[in-house]
Order: C-alpha cells, then sequence, then structure tokens
C-alpha cells in the first residue's frame, strides 16, 4: 500500500454491527464478513488484512500503486496480496494504523467468500519458508551482469554500422541485435519494477526508471499502473487491463458468448486467430508515442543513428526494431495467460487464482534467457518480488503444494505454448460466432 497517510473521513460501523464490547467505534469495532463485503464500491472502501478491518476509501486515491490495484480488493480479504507486493510489509503496516476501524469478529473465519482455510494456512507457510531460506535477496552481480549484456548488444550494434557501414545486412543484423536488447532491457525493468533487486524499494525505483526510460523509451508510471493490477487480479475481466482489449479481440469461453448473444461486432472475432498476428503493430505506434516520458533514450538513438540514416531513416530504424520487440514480447507474455481461464471475479484464494491464470514453460538455458525467467510464471505470480534466478528454488515446493490440494500445475514446451495462444484465439472466435449467429 506504499507510503503514509491520514484518514480524512471518519469511519462508521455497518448497520447492524460494527460496535465494540464496549460500545465504542474505531479499532475496538467487530465486524463480520457480511458487513465487510458491503463496502466494495468506489465510494465506499474497505478491506480485511490479518483480520484488521480497514476503510480505504479516501487512501485509495493517494495510494502509491494506483487507486484501481487496491479498489480491486475492496470488501475482500487482502492478506496474501498485501504481502505478496510488499517487499517489507511490517514497514509498511504503519501507515495502515490511521485507516484502521476494527477487526473481524471471533466467530468469523479468517478468510472470505468461503475459501479454503487449510490451503490458505499451507501457502502463508510456503511464504514463511520462502522468506527463511532467503529466496527472496537477490543476487546484486546477477542482474549486473544482465545489465552489462544489454549494453553490449547496443554498443555492438553501432560498432557494426562505424566499423562495416549501412549496407542492407548489416543494417538487418544491427536491427536484430536492437530488438535483442530491447526485449532484454524490458525483462530487466520488469525485475526492477517488481522491486526484486535492490534492498530499497527507493533504489529499485530509480534504476526502474532508467532502463524503462533511458534504455527503453517508456514510462514507468504507466507500467506501474498496468502491472500491479495484472498481478492482483490476473486474467479478471474489468480488473486485469491485460485482458481489456478494447474489443478488438473476445477472450476466454464466456466473453465470447456474450458478446454473441448482444450480437457486438466490432471486428470479424471469428479471423481474430488470424489478425493477432497483424496487431503487433499496434504495439509499434504505442512505443513511438512514449517520446514525452522518456526524451532521453530518443534523443540518445537518434544521436547514434542520425549520421547513419538521416532523420526518416533513423525513425524507419525504431520502428521496424518496435515491431521486432513487439512479436517477441507480445509471445512470451501470452503464452503463459491467454489460453488459460479468462473469467469475471470469483474470489478466488490467491494461490488457486494465480494457477487457474498462469502455466510455465519448460526450463531450458535458452528458455530463461528468452523471456526473462518469465517461463517460470506461476511462481513469479505468486512470488512477485522474488529475484527470478530463484523462480527454479521454489517450483518443486510450488508443485508439491499444488498436488497435495489438486491444484492443476501446467507446464508447457515453448512450442505448444505458442500454438495454445492461436488455438485459444481460435477457439473464443468460435464460440463468439456460434453465438451471434444462433443465440
Amino acid at each position: 500500500m506504499g507510503g503514509g497517510g491520514q484518514q480524512t473521513e471518519s469511519s462508521e460501523p455497518a448497520k447492524g454491527g460494527g460496535v465494540g464490547p464496549d460500545g465504542g467505534r474505531g479499532g475496538s469495532a467487530v465486524y463480520t464478513w457480511e458487513e465487510v463485503q458491503k463496502h466494495c464500491h468506489r465510494s465506499d472502501q474497505w478491506l480485511v488484512i490479518d483480520r484488521k478491518v480497514y476503510n480505504i476509501t479516501q487512501w485509495a486515491k493517494r495510494h502509491p500503486g494506483g487507486i484501481r490495484v487496491i479498489s480491486h480488493f475492496a470488501g475482500e480479504d487482502a492478506t496474501d496480496a498485501f504481502v505478496a507486493f510488499h517487499p517489507d510489509p511490517n514497514f509498511v503496516r504503519k501507515f495502515l494504523k490511521p485507516l484502521l476501524i476494527g477487526e473481524l469478529a471471533p466467530t468469523e473465519p479468517s478468510q472470505d467468500h468461503g475459501k479454503n482455510a487449510v490451503m490458505v494456512q499451507d501457502f502463508q507457510a510456503l511464504r514463511d519458508r520462502v522468506e527463511k531460506e532467503g529466496l527472496l535477496r537477490a543476487r546484486p552481480l546477477f542482474f549486473s551482469l544482465y545489465l552489462g549484456h544489454i549494453v553490449l548488444l547496443e554498443a555492438l550494434a553501432l560498432g557494426l554500422l562505424w566499423v562495416w557501414g549501412t549496407s542492407w545486412s548489416l543494417t538487418l543484423l544491427c536491427s536484430l541485435m536492437l530488438a535483442t536488447s530491447q526485449s532484454q532491457a524490458g525483462w530487466l525493468q520488469h525485475d526492477y519494477g517488481h522491486l526484486s533487486v535492490c534492498k530499497t524499494s527507493s533504489w529499485n525505483h530509480v534504476l526502474h526508471k532508467f532502463v524503462i526510460g533511458h534504455l527503453k523509451g517508456a514510462s514507468a508510471n504507466w507500467w506501474n499502473h498496468r502491472h500491479f493490477q495484472h498481478h492482483a487480479k490476473p486474467n479478471v475481466f474489468s480488473k486485469d487491463p491485460d485482458v481489456n482489449s478494447l474489443h478488438v479481440f473476445v477472450l476466454g469461453d464466456k466473453q465470447p458468448v456474450e458478446y454473441g448473444i448482444k450480437k457486438l461486432k466490432y471486428m470479424p472475432y471469428h479471423h481474430q486467430h488470424q489478425y493477432f498476428f497483424l496487431s503487433k503493430l499496434l504495439n509499434t505506434f504505442h512505443w513511438i508515442s512514449d517520446l514525452a516520458w522518456a526524451m532521453t533514450f530518443y534523443l540518445r538513438f537518434f544521436c547514434c543513428y542520425y549520421p547513419f540514416f538521416g532523420f526518416f531513416g533513423s525513425v524507419a530504424l525504431i520502428s521496424f526494431v518496435r515491431f521486432l520487440e513487439s512479436h517477441w514480447f507480445v509471445w512470451v507474455t501470452q503464452m503463459n495467460h491467454l489460453p488459460m481461464e479468462i473469467d469475471h471475479e470469483r474470489h478466488q484464494d490467491w494461490l488457486t487464482m494465480q494457477l487457474s491464470a498462469t502455466c510455465n514453460i519448460e526450463q531450458s538455458t535458452f528458455n530463461d534467457w528468452f523471456s526473462g525467467h518469465l517461463n517460470f510464471q506461476i511462481e513469479h505470480h505468486l512470488f512477485p518480488t522474488m529475484p527470478r534466478h530463484n523462480y527454479h528454488m521454489v517450483a518443486p515446493l510450488v508443485r508439491a503444494l499444488c498436488e497435495k490440494h489438486g491444484l492443476p500445475y501446467q507446464v508447457k514446451t515453448l512450442q505448444k505454448a505458442i500454438i495454445d495462444v492461436v488455438g485459444s484465439l481460435k477457439k473464443s472466435g468460435d464460440l463468439w460466432l456460434d453465438a451471434y449467429l444462433h443465440k
């Protein structure tokens, strides 16, 4: 929940409850889950952390992670999400004190919406074990070398032109090297954005802005605003911006039918698995629009490549690099999520929600590098602040927990994962066409 703040409104207990044993209000009040769940609206938001009830209605507007990510848990237990997103939860808890209005009644379970208490407790025990074994601590040398190989790729791409000139073949090779550098910088900014590299959040934020801004030309604030919502409620319509396709695609099994019944046809959705390949062009133009946030990147780029290609040639070069990078980015990020369950809010526990929306790709040296270790998407979603070089160490523990509770732990080959992206789009498109024509 980030930095401090003061509650500006007094919080009144829900009707029919919320009064403490001494007849008072505030921190002495007790509530039932039924009462807490009523406060899930934009102008009235409560949530529960470790059985404590907090009124976040005003604080949500100042939440460093954005109003939406914290609002997605209004009326719910946010304990696991709170611990997952904050590297030092104890530090953040002091800012929660002004927001405290009471706690759950002793007769109320710790979990809301009938969640499996044993499963929740087992995952929290795993989280404690992960912390005790030091799996949330990063190795600075790993990330230093990773940054070094990104800078080296950029230097080699420029040196190639200085030494051998700008023939078509050398320009193509330069573009491939730059696209590789940009993609790897994308995985590195992801590490800093999740606060999983440095010991202090402030250094992570500074280096995140440097990598995503100066090395990639994008906005750290834009990334934070969207990406933490994705982690909070993955593959949940209206809460995960990654499945908000702005009517360009219909996803999952339910949205296509809903669109079909309503006779909505913004696009020929039964062909979406084909025009998906052209959608990468949209990413190309999006990146160019980030000029206002990352001027230093574009100034550096044009200073380096203007002498070789001129202004329009440099624009063409960066556009082609973005096009190549967009393909890399989209396939890697979607192969773990798009073929999985995509649905409306179902109020699942943290473990079940993340497993239903994510899958892993087989481990190999190439897959680890190619995906920025996001082939361990399950572990990354369960422990978003964990440094990526530790995913393979926690994976067997997560798999064992899934087997204990009968939860699916999917691992695919890279080839199958990519094929499944297209297959899932075709399946959703066919569902839409059937509903559009026959329902």
